[in-house]
């Protein structure tokens, strides 16, 4: 029994020679001094419901629909409040714990007549009753800080959970705006297929009546009608996707698909706004999953001082009052009060290298989450950049195509005048015509690209925030509905040994 004693000394020693508790630092990271591709110097910071800077009241009605109704948004609420139920389950062990208790009983002991027992005893009736009120109070002295540092680790995945929310939130409204602007660019391709397929219809007819007159050739015919073929098969598919997009916004607004509508706008009614993207290092303070991995972080840290303080003695303190007595009349008397007090203390000895693998489990554990928190602050600064390299690009796009468009519809114009003439062949119309129906039809998707580029920077960027003339603050995570708990005995600080 000796030599177990020394052994259970020689395994405390190492761990209380240095400090238990240490406050959660923030990792140390390395932010670029400025992004590659810069976005304009001559805008606004974005206002908290980013989506009304593209001016659609149709798409904000849907947003708000979504943010009300969006099943993975409603979801991660429903995690919230499991985490904050966690908080409140992990703090109890902070607070004495107190039972009330209340019995009453009666016994009765001898026969129901007065007889004489074989060693010549009266045997009588007997019945006795007994009343008792108690209560029981029992509390852990967190010596160690073990059950405030499990506290600790809940309010951080709390924390977690609700800049997880953030995220979700986040990625269903864009989604949300990206499929609305998906459903704008299908419709007005398809708008712009059927209107050149009944241009190509009407020059075939052109043709036809030229090719009666001997003016046209059999090969002419053809080449028309193939053009007209072509033109018509685009159709179909861009019906299938456009089906499928409102499929898609029904589900994300948590509607019934029968229950979309196809919206009255076009692209061009959809205002372009212009971001600042601000300085790099901002960006860890406006992005959620960066938030969440630093939380969930923190509560690994938490969770390695559980695990050391697991190594030292538990004590605790127990202790019980109340009455006894035989008449109910009597039970609150104070000859009828009685009282215990106990402590008890447990020290593990030996447990098989269950501590130690509780131990090195949550170190591996918080390098773990360390490397992922290190990835999701270096993925942040590579998605804004592609995110700035993609509005820049789109815009450029955009407008090159608006000029391709008016060259192309001057271009057929003018074709069509010197065919009317005699002047040209009709293989030069031909050629001209394909060339803007491609033009009409890539203008429209470069549209298309540039304000879903937009969306994809506003979610990049963390989404909306307020600025409210201050410096920008990170958006925290609103504090759980736990209780006030407070350990009746301080967690160990740093200076103790």
């Amino acid at each position: 029994m000796k030599h177990m004693k020394l052994k259970t000394v020689a395994l405390l020693v190492p761990l209380s020679g240095c400090a238990l508790w240490h406050d959660f630092e923030h990792p140390a990271t390395e932010a670029p001094a400025s992004w590659t591709t810069q976005a304009s110097t001559d805008a606004a910071w974005p206002d908290e419901q980013w989506w009304k800077q593209f001016k659609s009241d149709a798409l904000s009605a849907q947003v708000e629909q979504a943010n009300n109704s969006n099943f993975d948004l409603l979801a991660a609420m429903a995690r919230v409040r499991h985490a904050d139920a966690q908080v409140q389950v992990n703090g109890s062990s902070l607070l004495p714990h107190l039972d009330a208790s209340a019995d009453a009983t009666r016994t009765r002991t001898g026969r129901s007549s007065t007889t004489t027992n074989l060693n010549g005893f009266n045997n009588r009736v007997r019945v006795n009753n007994s009343y008792n009120a108690t209560l029981n109070a029992s509390y852990e002295l967190d010596f160690w800080g073990k059950n405030w540092a499990s506290y600790q680790s809940a309010k951080s995945l709390a924390d977690a959970s609700r800049f997880d929310q953030q995220t979700v939130k986040l990625t269903t409204l864009s989604s949300v705006a990206t499929n609305y602007f998906d459903i704008l660019g299908t419709k007005e391709r398809l708008d712009v297929a059927k209107d050149n397929s009944k241009n190509a219809d009407e020059l075939l007819t052109t043709i036809r009546k030229r090719y009666k007159v001997g003016i046209a050739t059999a090969l002419d015919l053809a080449q028309q009608e193939n053009v007209v073929a072509s033109q018509k098969a685009t159709i179909p598919p861009l019906e299938q996707h456009l089906q499928q997009d409102l499929d898609a916004q029904a589900v994300l607004l948590g509607k019934m698909p029968e229950s979309i509508e196809q919206p009255k706008e076009n692209l061009k009614d959809i205002a372009i706004p212009v971001i600042v993207s601000g300085l790099p290092s901002e960006l860890l303070q406006r992005r959620p999953d960066v938030q969440t991995a630093e939380a969930q972080l923190a509560s690994a840290h938490a969770d390695i001082i559980n695990a050391r303080a697991q190594f030292f003695p538990s004590i605790s303190l127990t202790g019980s009052g109340g009455y006894h007595s035989t008449q109910l009349a009597n039970l609150f008397k104070p000859d009828s009060m009685l009282w215990s007090l106990g402590g008890s203390l447990a020290a593990p000895i030996f447990e098989g290298g269950l501590l130690r693998g509780q131990l090195d489990f949550q170190k591996a554990r918080y390098d773990e989450l360390l490397q992922d928190y290190r990835k999701a602050v270096v993925a942040s600064f590579s998605d804004v950049e592609d995110a700035l390299a993609a509005v820049k690009q789109s815009a450029a796009e955009e407008a090159a195509q608006e000029v391709a468009v008016k060259t192309a519809r001057e271009a057929y114009r003018l074709t069509q005048q010197q065919l009317t003439g005699g002047i040209i062949d009709i293989t030069t119309v031909l050629n001209t015509q394909r060339v803007l129906f491609s033009a009409e039809d890539a203008w429209v998707q470069a549209k298309l690209l540039h304000l879903q580029a937009m969306v994809g920077l506003y979610r990049a960027l963390g989404g909306g925030w307020k600025l409210g003339g201050q410096d920008i603050k990170p958006p925290e995570a609103p504090a759980a509905p736990a209780p006030d708990v407070q350990p009746l005995i301080a967690p160990p600080d740093a200076t103790r040994g």
